[in-house]
């Protein structure tokens, strides 16, 4: 059957209909697979930002062959930025027949490092039990590639559809975005942009509308270097940065565990405010991994806590802030040469779309007629690239939608599962032949 979707100022554009979309997605399940093995072998490990450029070009040649236009830009100047490892980003476009609204895709290209308890080859892609394997399977080569099959039969199905798609690969997500999405906003990358749809993994039933805020700072306690056979002619900053710790413990986290959210946050135990220490350095830094020799005797003088502070909708950064604040001034009136530095390093107000914006009903529309029930409607615990979509680009018509499961993200024996990508290319084709089509049975 055909599709005469009537658009514009009563023009009829000609199109196949869903099913003949979906059997296009069918033939195309071993181009998915293979797809999704070739991106997942480019070992795009961020920090530092490895193979960027790679993984970019391999995408623009693959999109071009599909009739888009590709762009590969650097994000230079940007956190991270380097000759060493620039921040490389692609966009590619296909305009439609006619003029219309344009859909964006947006997935990030980098992948957080291996860790230990591998089974597999983080980065061998392996087939095994209709899953891939593999350090970005999930976390987000596999709603990429899902979104380029799509695509790809849309296409197909409606060679002479209306509007714009465009598909990019963006750096650095993983370590905050301002390489990647948050440059492409910078240079007014989504002015023209009327939907957009990130392919994170949050299961291919599900519609999330955004993320919890998020607020990164450094702490660092200050002493005195001294002989460490001598300690008390110092003064050890590590010991201060231990009084943190305990009364982070002792009072911090347990009213964090109090905070709750009426946001629908994904796993349940994100309903509340977390703080997590990303890391923790006192004293001497790191030896070369070629140094065989042992630390020398010092009181150390500088210690450094980076905390990941996650909070609600209901809560602002200064409230975040100031709870820091409260602790270590609480040490400070307590604790004899205790001083500090508190710097924050970047933050985000959390941010959710409305149930009703078009790009969310297009998703549920589709997502219904895939698996004949409703959507849910959820929100992402980590921030991902929609706070710079809807902070700097001023488009908060944006969700993420894509196949994956969200626990297995930066686990080791990361995998997506086939069928789920299979399903929501499905969900992703379809919403693109309601948006830009608004399609319209033609008489019998």
């Amino acid at each position: 059957m055909r599709i005469l979707a009537k658009y514009g100022h009563g023009m009829k554009i000609d199109c196949l209909g869903a099913d003949a979309l979906s059997d296009r997605l069918e033939a195309k399940r071993d181009d998915l697979v293979s797809l999704t093995q070739e991106l997942v072998r480019i070992p795009t490990v961020n920090p530092p930002g490895q193979n960027y450029r790679d993984i970019c070009e391999f995408l623009a040649r693959r999109l071009e062959r599909s009739g888009f236009t590709a762009t590969i830009e650097r994000a230079e100047g940007a956190p991270g930025d380097s000759d060493r490892h620039p921040r490389w980003n692609v966009v590619a476009r296909r305009e439609g027949a006619s003029p219309g609204q344009c859909v964006h895709f947006n997935s990030h290209i980098d992948v957080v490092e291996v860790g230990r308890g591998w089974t597999f080859d983080p980065f061998g892609a392996e087939l095994a039990d209709g899953k891939i394997f593999g350090r970005g399977s999930c976390d987000m080569k596999g709603g990429l590639a899902a979104s380029i099959i799509a695509v790809e039969a849309f296409v197909e199905a409606c060679p002479g559809h209306p509007g714009m798609i465009e598909i990019s690969g963006t750096a650095d997500e993983e370590t905050g975005g301002y390489g990647g999405v948050a440059h492409l906003a910078e240079q007014g990358r989504f002015a023209h942009v009327d939907h957009v749809i990130i392919p994170e993994p949050l299961q291919k039933d599900r519609i999330c509308l955004g993320h919890r805020g998020v607020w990164w700072g450094e702490i660092e306690t200050h002493g005195q270097i001294a002989h460490g056979s001598m300690p008390f002619l110092g003064d050890c900053a590590v010991r201060h940065m231990g009084a943190v710790l305990r009364e982070m413990e002792d009072k911090l986290y347990p009213a964090l565990a109090l905070k709750r959210t009426d946001m629908p946050v994904v796993p349940a135990g994100a309903r509340q405010s977390t703080m997590n220490i990303n890391s923790l350095h006192g004293g001497q830094a790191e030896p070369p991994e070629d140094f065989t020799g042992w630390p020398s005797a010092c009181v150390p003088d500088n210690a450094r806590m980076i905390v990941d502070r996650r909070y609600l909708i209901e809560e602002s950064r200064d409230e975040v802030v100031r709870e820091i604040e409260d602790v270590l001034n609480g040490i400070a009136r307590e604790r004899p040469n205790f001083s500090y530095d508190l710097r924050e390093l970047w933050s985000v107000a959390p941010t959710m779309t409305e149930r009703d914006a078009p790009v969310v009903k297009g998703v549920a529309k589709a997502i219904r007629d895939v698996f004949g029930r409703d959507p849910d409607y959820v929100v992402s615990p980590g921030t991902y690239d929609q706070k710079h979509i809807d902070r700097i680009g001023k488009l908060d018509n944006c969700i993420a939608y894509g196949p994956g499961l969200l626990e297995l993200a930066h686990k080791p024996d990361e995998y997506v599962v086939v069928q789920d990508m299979m399903d929501s290319a499905k969900v992703m084709g379809l919403c693109l032949m309601d948006l830009l089509t608004s399609q319209q049975k033609a008489p019998e």
